[in-house]
């Protein structure tokens, strides 16, 4: 078949759909391996809902995810006069004819054909009519050999296909005169080079017509590949309302690309027992051979862990790069990323699942003033802790120097005038007064992290609440 060619060919009716997303992410790890190419067709053909706000969004999920296409965006839409002559064409030939039979009398005929026990496909009043261009409003449909099989060896699914009789003359161009989607797949297709289509498990009903499309224009089909369907937990269907499904809102909550790379790919195809994939692997990896026909679930906590290996393994810059809007956000100003704030989201990264939740846990260190949790504080902040962040609070202020080496002695100095008491005793009340919260990395590295000035302020605030309620 020459040079591989694949393609992905969204339909820019709202966000780009993680399944949607998997489905180009195959294509394009299947055409990197072969060192084909990989198309971006966008098939807006469905005009009421097609927008161009709904495309920019497929692009930027594709772009933000790293996912490259070598030749596109084309749109199926100005693509109308070729779409028009592969009609006439296929009238001219013989190979499809015009129907004037309107919706209701359709209907009427379906009901009765179903009434009666048995399956309805186009019952083929118009194929023998020979009518013209001047016959009046009219579909055209595509004439079957009733006899004909139309098979294909999937390269997931293995043998498929059904009888041309089960199909029946099913429309390409609607009375309005626009072609319909089968047909200007297959001549984009054909046009474009296509020699695999690697799609969702969903179009494999649309399969054995668009074969029959493939030799009425009397053009080589290209290798079909079904891959299967994304599930949510039980096995039941995403649901928008229910599952998160869209790729910009697993950005917006704070997962990495890589990391929802990692997961998709993963997502109904395996290479052993390997679990994390870099980008160069799966180019050099994945082939259709290893992907399962089962309906794939989608693991969130397998997806956590995988975002959360890649916040760990992150170079430090490329990390703060990627968690700017997340800081920014929280402090609800722009965040330079000073050493000491470096320093601390390290510490951070090793606990945080994602970059929201990173951002979150460092909110003490981005904010002038924070929010006391309250049961940390009707825990840790009491009549005993007084004497002990009074002591603490004075020590600290007259340091020197602010070192982790100083901070530890004005601790240390403070348990043995306090009676030895554990350092659980001290760093609790301090770090809940310091961070709203009961959970911080070590509690020197956060008091450096924050600095002496909101330390020593908070530490102050929280006696003063202690005091006076």
């Amino acid at each position: 078949m020459g040079a591989i060619r694949t393609r992905f060919a969204p339909s820019p009716t709202g966000f780009l759909h993680v399944g949607s997303a998997r489905t180009a992410l195959f294509n394009w790890a299947f055409a990197r391996r072969l060192g084909g190419r990989l198309i971006l067709r966008i098939e807006d053909t469905d005009r009421e809902r097609s927008t161009r706000e709904s495309e920019r969004a497929v692009l930027d999920g594709l772009e933000w995810l790293g996912i490259e296409w070598d030749e596109g965006p084309f749109r199926q839409s100005e693509r109308r006069e070729r779409h028009d002559a592969a009609v006439d064409e296929l009238l001219a030939t013989g190979r499809a004819y015009r129907c004037v039979c309107t919706a209701s009398e359709l209907e009427e005929r379906k009901r009765k054909t179903l009434e009666a026990g048995l399956s309805w496909v186009y019952d083929g009043r118009c194929r023998d009519r020979s009518l013209g261009a001047d016959c009046g409003p009219h579909t055209v449909r595509l004439r079957l050999d009733p006899d004909e099989h139309l098979g294909w060896p999937d390269l997931v699914f293995g043998p498929s296909g059904q009888a041309a009789r089960e199909i029946g003359d099913m429309n390409v161009r609607r009375s309005d005169g626009h072609p319909l989607y089968n047909l200007a797949v297959v001549v984009d297709d054909i046009d474009m080079g296509i020699t695999h289509v690697i799609r969702g498990a969903d179009h494999l009903g649309n399969t054995s017509f668009q074969l029959a499309l493939y030799r009425a224009l009397e053009a080589e089909p290209p290798r079909f590949a079904h891959v299967p369907l994304i599930v949510g937990p039980g096995g039941k269907k995403l649901s928008k309302r229910r599952d998160p499904v869209s790729i910009q809102n697993f950005r917006d909550d704070g997962y990495l690309p890589d990391a929802l790379v990692n997961w998709l790919a993963r997502i109904g195809w395996s290479h052993g027992d390997q679990e994390i994939f870099s980008r160069d692997e799966l180019r050099q990896l994945f082939d259709l051979d290893a992907v399962n026909r089962a309906s794939a679930q989608a693991d969130l906590g397998k997806l956590q862990w995988l975002n959360q290996h890649y916040i760990r393994t992150l170079p430090r810059d490329a990390l703060l790069a990627a968690l700017a809007p997340f800081l920014a956000a929280e402090a609800g100003r722009p965040v330079e990323p000073t050493p000491e704030l470096a320093q601390l989201i390290d510490l951070l990264r090793e606990r945080s699942h994602t970059l929201r939740e990173l951002a979150e846990r460092a909110r003490f260190a981005l904010r002038e003033e924070i929010a006391c949790d309250a049961a940390a504080a009707a825990k840790f902040l009491t009549r005993e802790s007084l004497p002990l962040l009074s002591d603490l609070h004075d020590r600290l202020a007259a340091l020197p120097e602010w070192s982790a080496a100083a901070l530890e002695a004005a601790f240390e100095q403070v348990r043995e005038k306090h009676g030895g008491i554990g350092m659980g005793k001290l760093a609790q009340p301090v770090r809940v007064a310091v961070t709203g919260t009961a959970a911080s990395p070590g509690i020197y590295d956060t008091l450096l992290a924050l600095g002496r000035t909101r330390s020593v302020g908070r530490i102050a605030e929280a006696i003063h609440t202690i005091r006076h309620g």
